[in-house]
């Protein structure tokens, strides 16, 4: 027998968000009907990827650009990043300062693995994008989670975070618009934490991917707001231009000195081992950027008719209760009977998705305190769709009180 070992780190990697998926595949093969709000992908629902994308990537594939490009990205898609940043967020760098990446999962990847040695801290609002917590015990670290408050719409509370930092904290990471809350933080608060940044020489990494995805409420750049402090932005395509499948993000450095140097030499070699990022979809991108890009708007206005649906359908079910979400295509639900009914939020979603094909995330995945006794939901699906799953959710939760009160009664 071939003795294989597996690491540690291998196996306690966790992924809520895909993980929950194992369950639907005995009810798939069943017939089941699936209602799949786990994943935040509008390309598989009505969010179609600009027919002008895909031209662009299907000429370059015709023109034979088919061979490996440079490692940190082709210098025209560097280029038009840069531009954008300037043009959207107002963020002055230079095609220098931007690496590509293969998805934005990538650029968390190579960046704290550039960043992370044993016994290291990365600081995460809480609840957060689950990479950040994964890669960073990937890499021996530890991940740390500071307080976003409910009440005040998951704002952070920097009080908080200005508490949790240490001797062993390396770096502080923003999520804005966040995944899974869908706040948008205000420029108070960013100023906030990179004020605390800039006192402990701490960068700030900051996840923008969902910039141009907000409603009521305008979104900051952390780069824009400070001249001193080094930020690492980490963005990509996959959400406003709906190119998820396809794979590419990018980040940039922005920033003076040394140390901000090494590190983003320490991102590059890391894109020299993997070769490069696909060559014929940085053609497609570069074409997204310098397009026409009138087609956000649009998209904006439908996720804003889902989110308002979904903000007033949730909170009309007894047991649920939810803030309404800034930006970004998730809202982030309490759910009371966690800890009574269902002994823990994982369990409350797994047994929703066995009785009923209702597909969530349970909000320990985004952080086992700050997210735990709550869901995270994907308002993608068109009304009719999200109204269907919706009312199968309350169906479930009434069935539940039912059977408790029958139990309770009964003895």
């Amino acid at each position: 027998m071939v003795n294989v070992k597996v690491t540690k780190r291998a196996s306690n990697i966790e992924y809520a968000i895909r993980d929950v998926i194992v369950h639907t595949k005995d009810l798939i093969r069943n017939g089941k009907k699936i209602y799949y709000l786990n994943i935040g992908d509008p390309a598989a629902f009505d969010f179609k990827t600009p027919p002008s994308l895909k031209e662009a990537l299907c000429h370059a594939i015709a023109e034979e650009v088919n061979y490996y490009s440079p490692s940190e990205g082709l210098l025209e898609l560097r280029q038009a990043v840069a531009n954008k940043e300037k043009r959207i967020n107002h963020v002055d760098i230079s095609a220098d300062d931007v690496l590509v990446t293969e998805g934005i999962s990538e650029g968390i990847q190579m960046l704290l693995g550039a960043i992370v040695e044993k016994g290291d801290q990365i600081l995460f609002p809480g609840p957060t994008y689950p990479p950040y917590i994964s890669y960073t015990k990937f890499f021996d670290g530890t991940p740390v989670a500071y307080e976003t408050i409910e009440k005040e719409k998951w704002q952070p509370n920097t009080e908080d975070l200005r508490k949790k930092i240490t001797e062993k904290t390396r770096a502080i990471v923003i999520i804005n618009p966040n995944n899974p809350t869908g706040a948008v933080y205000d420029s108070k608060t960013i100023k906030e934490i990179l004020d605390i940044a800039g006192e402990h020489d701490l960068p700030v990494i900051s996840d923008e991917i969902y910039d141009q995805l907000t409603y009521e409420k305008s979104f900051v750049s952390a780069a824009n707001l400070t001249t001193d402090v080094p930020v690492i932005g980490l963005n990509g395509f996959s959400k406003v231009y709906q190119m998820t499948g396809w794979r590419l993000g990018y980040m940039y450095f922005k920033g003076k000195g040394k140390q901000l140097d090494m590190l983003k030499e320490g991102v590059e070699k890391q894109c020299r081992i993997r070769i490069c990022a696909n060559t014929p979809v940085q053609i497609a991108a570069t074409a997204a950027l310098n397009g026409p890009q009138d087609f956000v708007k649009d998209i904006v206005e439908r996720l804003k008719q889902r989110r308002d649906f979904s903000w007033k359908r949730l909170n009309e079910i007894e047991g649920v209760s939810t803030t309404k979400p800034e930006g970004a295509f998730y809202i982030f639900p309490k759910i009371d009977g966690i800890g009574t009914r269902w002994k823990t939020d994982r369990d409350f979603v797994v047994e929703l998705l066995k009785e009923t094909g209702v597909l969530i995330v349970n909000g320990s995945g985004f952080d086992p305190i700050f997210g735990k006794g709550h869901a995270r939901i994907v308002f993608l699906p068109p009304i009719e769709e999200l109204e269907e799953a919706y009312n199968t959710l309350e169906q479930f939760i009434k069935k539940q009180k039912k059977e408790i009160k029958g139990r309770v009664g009964y003895g």
